[in-house]
C-alpha cells in the first residue's frame, strides 16, 4: 500500500514519575510489524532501546490534549507518546494504525484454527519435543495437563474438620500456581507464527480460567463461612486454623464491645472469638475519644500516586474485570483488584481537602454576607486540587465500618487574610467564650487549630461522615456523603450523594453546600481524574446563593477540568462574582466593581495536617487499620498487599453476617443519624451555645 510508508522522527515519550517526559527518536519498520526507538537519531545504528510488536496492539489518541497518544501492544507493554502539535500526532497515529492493521490480519490469514494444530506448551523452548493432537473432545484442563485432586471417595465426612479444609486450601494453591503457569505460557508464545499468543481460543480459555479460580475461590470462602458457624465451640482448647485468622483482630471491633487487649486476641482461637462476639450484646462503650492535637505531629507522608508501572503489568486483570460488567452496573459490591489502589483511605481523602485551613479560616472574616459567601465558593473550588494525589486516577481504601480517622492544622494567625473593613468590636461574646489558651492558661495561642475527625457510619450503603472545626474562630463544617460507583464502559463515575453544611457562629450563618461527581477516564490506558456536575452553596439567612458547573470534557476538542460559577443575591436576582478556569490550575473570579482576581492552585500553599504516630492512634484509625496493606503497596509487594486487604474485608462480611443474625444493630462512636443525614456527637454550635448559656448565668 501507497500508505505502509516506514517513517521517523522524535516524539516525547513518558518514562517515569522521576524522568518524566523525554525526546526520543522513533521508527515504524512496516515491513516487520515494529515501533522502535533510540535515544536519538546518531545511535540509529545501534540496538533500539525500545521495541513494541505492533500485531494486535491498539493505537489511541490520547482526549487529554491534542498532543499525546498511546501505543498499547497485545504484550501489555504501553509507550504514551507526545507529538509538537496535533497534526504530527494525526500522522503518526494514522500510519501507525495502518500497520498494526496490516500485520493483525496477516497472523490471522496465515493461521488454522486451533484444533487442527498439534502442540503443547509444556514443550516450549525445547526444539526436539513431540507434539500431542488435540482431539475435538479434549478439554482444555487435561489439553493443558492441568493436574487435580479427587477426595478419598471409600469415607464419608458428615462434617468437615479443619484438617480437610487446610487440604482444600492445598489444592486451591496448587490449582493457582498451575493456571498462573498456564498464563505465563500463553503469554511467552511469540507474536506471529504457527501458535501465537493471540490465538482467539487461547485468549478464551485465559479468560475462562481467570474465572474459574476467582468462582472457586468464592466457593472456598463459603466453606469457610459454614465451618465457622457448624464449629462453634467443638474445637479443643488452643486449636487455631492459621488461614481463617485475620492479620488484625476486629472481632470487638464489630460488637460495638469494650476494647480488650489488642495483641492478645490474635492468639484465641476463631470460634472463641465468635462465641463471644455472639454473646456480647450491643452497648454503648465505644465512648468518643477526645484527641490531644497537642499528641498530633506534622505529617511527613507524602505518597504520591504517579506510578503507572503496577497498572500496566496488570492490564490483563483489568481486561478481565471488565468483561464481568455491565454499563450502568453498581460498583458498591464489586472487589476491585488491589494495584490501582492509593495508600490511603476514603476518610483520609475528605481530610485532604481541607489543605488549604488559611482560606477555610479566613471565610468568617469577610465583613459582609456577599464576601463571605464568595471567600466560601473560593476555598470550595481550590479543595478539589490537593484532595487527588497526583494525575494517576486510583482509588482510596473502601473504609471499614467504625473505622475512624483524627488530624488537624496548625495556622499562624498572621497566615490568615483579614479584611480592612472588619472592626473587632463588632465580634459577639461568643469568640472571648471560646478563645483558648496556653496550657498554662497564661496568654492566647498565636495560632489558629483546625480539628478534623471522620468515620464510616455504614457500610450498606457505604456512607462517611466527617466533620472539622475552628474553635478560635467560632466555625465549623459537618457533611455526609454515599459515594455511588457505576461502571460507564470506559470510565467508571462516582456520585457523592449528600450534604455539607458550614457555620458560622460569629454571624449566625448557615451554608449548606452538596459535592461534584467524579470520573476515572482512559481506564484500560493511563486512567486520569475529572469532576462533572452542578453543585449549589446557599445560605438561606443572608439571601446569597452559588451555582458551580464542574464540566466534564466534550468528545472532541473543549479543555480539561473546567469550571464555571456566580454568586448571587436571590433577592434581587443580582450576580456579583463570575469565576472561570480550571479547578487544578488556574482560577479567575470577576466581581461586580469591575475588578479580577486570579487564584493560582499550582502555587498555593498546602498546610501538611498533623497526625498522631502510629502507635498512639487506635486499632481502628485509618492508617493503623490499613498499615500493612500501605507497606505492601510501597513496596510493591501486591500479593501481600490483597492479602492483608483481603483479611479485612472477609472479617468485615462475617460480622456483619453475625450482626444479622444477632440482630444487634450497629452502634457509630462520633456521628448520630439525624433524619437522612449524620451530625457529628459533639458540634461547635452546641458547645458555644452551653458556653453562652453558662456566661449569661453567671452574670
Amino acid at each position: 500500500s501507497d500508505h505502509m510508508e516506514n517513517i521517523c522522527g522524535y516524539l516525547m515519550k513518558y518514562t517515569n514519575l522521576v524522568t518524566g517526559w523525554q525526546y526520543r527518536y522513533f521508527v515504524l519498520n512496516n515491513d516487520a510489524g515494529l515501533l522502535e526507538y533510540f535515544v536519538n537519531e546518531q545511535s540509529r545504528q545501534l540496538k533500539p532501546r525500545g521495541t513494541l510488536q505492533l500485531a494486535g496492539a491498539v493505537i489511541s489518541p490520547s482526549d487529554e490534549d491534542s498532543h499525546t497518544f498511546t501505543v498499547n501492544a497485545a504484550s501489555g507493554e504501553q509507550y504514551k507518546l507526545r507529538a509538537t502539535d496535533a497534526k504530527e500526532r494525526q500522522h503518526w497515529v494514522s500510519r501507525l494504525q495502518i500497520c498494526t492493521q496490516h500485520h493483525t490480519e496477516a497472523i490471522g490469514k496465515n493461521n488454522p484454527p486451533l484444533k487442527s494444530r498439534s502442540f503443547s506448551l509444556a514443550s516450549q523452548g525445547s526444539a526436539n519435543s513431540p507434539g500431542v493432537q488435540r482431539r475435538p473432545s479434549q478439554n482444555a484442563v487435561s489439553f493443558f495437563s492441568v493436574g487435580h485432586h479427587r477426595l478419598p471417595t471409600g469415607k464419608r465426612v458428615p462434617i468437615m474438620q479443619p484438617d480437610h479444609l487446610v487440604d482444600v486450601r492445598e489444592m486451591m494453591s496448587q490449582a493457582e500456581g498451575q493456571q498462573r503457569d498456564l498464563i505465563r505460557s500463553i503469554e511467552c508464545l511469540p507474536a506471529s507464527g504457527h501458535l501465537t499468543s493471540l490465538d482467539q481460543d487461547l485468549l478464551m480459555l485465559k479468560a475462562t480460567s481467570m474465572a474459574t479460580m476467582n468462582c472457586l475461590n468464592d466457593c472456598f470462602h463459603i466453606l469457610q463461612l459454614q465451618h465457622a458457624s457448624q464449629q462453634k465451640g467443638s474445637l479443643p482448647a488452643g486449636t487455631t486454623i492459621s488461614w481463617l485468622e485475620p492479620k488484625i483482630s476486629l472481632a470487638n471491633h464489630f460488637k460495638n464491645g469494650a476494647a480488650q487487649n489488642f495483641p492478645a486476641e490474635i492468639n484465641k482461637p476463631a470460634s472463641v472469638r465468635e462465641e463471644q462476639s455472639v454473646a456480647e450484646p450491643c452497648q454503648l462503650t465505644r465512648e468518643p475519644e477526645e484527641i490531644n492535637p497537642d499528641e498530633e505531629l506534622e505529617d511527613i507522608c507524602d505518597d504520591k500516586e504517579d506510578d503507572l508501572g503496577a497498572v500496566e503489568e496488570q492490564r490483563s486483570v483489568i481486561l478481565h474485570l471488565l468483561s464481568q460488567l455491565k454499563l450502568g452496573m453498581d460498583l458498591t459490591r464489586v472487589v476491585l483488584p488491589t494495584f490501582i489502589l492509593e495508600k490511603r483511605s476514603l476518610l483520609e481523602m475528605y481530610a485532604d481537602f481541607m489543605s488549604h485551613p488559611d482560606l477555610f479560616i479566613a471565610i468568617t472574616k469577610g465583613s459582609s454576607p456577599e464576601e463571605r459567601m464568595i471567600r466560601f465558593v473560593e476555598y470550595y473550588l481550590t479543595s478539589f486540587h490537593e484532595g487527588r494525589k497526583g494525575a494517576i486516577a486510583k482509588k482510596p481504601y473502601n473504609p471499614i465500618i467504625g473505622e475512624t480517622f483524627h488530624c488537624s492544622w496548625r495556622m499562624p494567625k498572621s497566615n490568615v487574610a483579614t479584611d480592612a473593613g472588619t472592626n473587632s468590636s463588632a465580634h459577639t461574646p461568643l469568640e472571648q467564650v471560646t478563645l483558648p489558651k496556653d496550657p498554662e492558661g497564661q496568654a492566647e495561642l498565636d495560632y489558629y487549630t483546625v480539628k478534623f475527625v471522620a468515620e464510616q457510619v455504614s457500610h450498606h450503603p457505604p456512607v462517611s461522615g466527617f466533620y472539622a472545626e475552628c474553635v478560635e474562630r467560632n466555625m465549623c463544617v459537618n457533611a455526609h456523603v454515599w459515594t455511588k460507583s457505576k461502571f460507564l464502559g470506559m470510565s467508571i463515575g462516582v456520585t457523592m450523594v449528600g450534604e455539607g453544611v458550614l457555620h458560622l457562629l460569629e454571624h449566625g450563618e448557615e451554608y449548606t453546600f452538596s459535592l461534584p461527581c467524579a470520573y476515572a477516564r482512559s481506564i484500560l490506558t493511563v486512567p486520569w481524574v475529572e469532576l462533572g456536575g452542578k453543585v449549589n452553596i446557599n445560605c438561606a439567612k443572608t439571601g446569597y446563593s452559588a451555582s458551580i458547573n464542574f464540566h466534564t470534557k466534550p468528545f472532541y476538542g473543549g479543555k480539561l477540568h473546567r469550571v464555571t460559577g456566580e454568586v448571587k443575591q436571590n433577592m434581587t436576582n443580582t450576580v456579583v462574582c463570575r469565576v472561570q478556569g480550571e479547578w487544578n490550575s488556574v482560577l479567575e473570579f470577576t466581581y461586580s466593581n469591575g475588578e479580577t482576581k486570579y487564584v493560582d492552585l499550582t502555587k498555593l500553599s498546602v498546610t501538611r495536617k498533623r497526625v498522631r504516630p502510629l502507635e498512639k492512634q487506635g486499632p481502628f484509625e485509618s492508617r493503623r487499620l490499613w498499615q500493612h496493606v500501605t507497606e505492601s503497596l510501597r513496596d510493591g509487594d501486591i500479593d501481600k498487599a490483597t492479602e492483608h486487604k483481603r483479611a479485612l474485608e472477609e472479617r468485615q462480611r462475617n460480622e456483619e453476617r453475625l450482626r444479622a443474625e444477632t440482630e444487634t444493630p450497629w452502634c457509630t462512636k462520633y456521628f448520630l443519624k439525624d433524619g437522612d443525614g449524620w451530625v457529628y456527637h459533639k458540634p461547635l454550635w452546641k458547645t458555644v451555645s452551653a458556653a453562652q448559656t453558662q456566661q449569661t448565668d453567671s452574670n
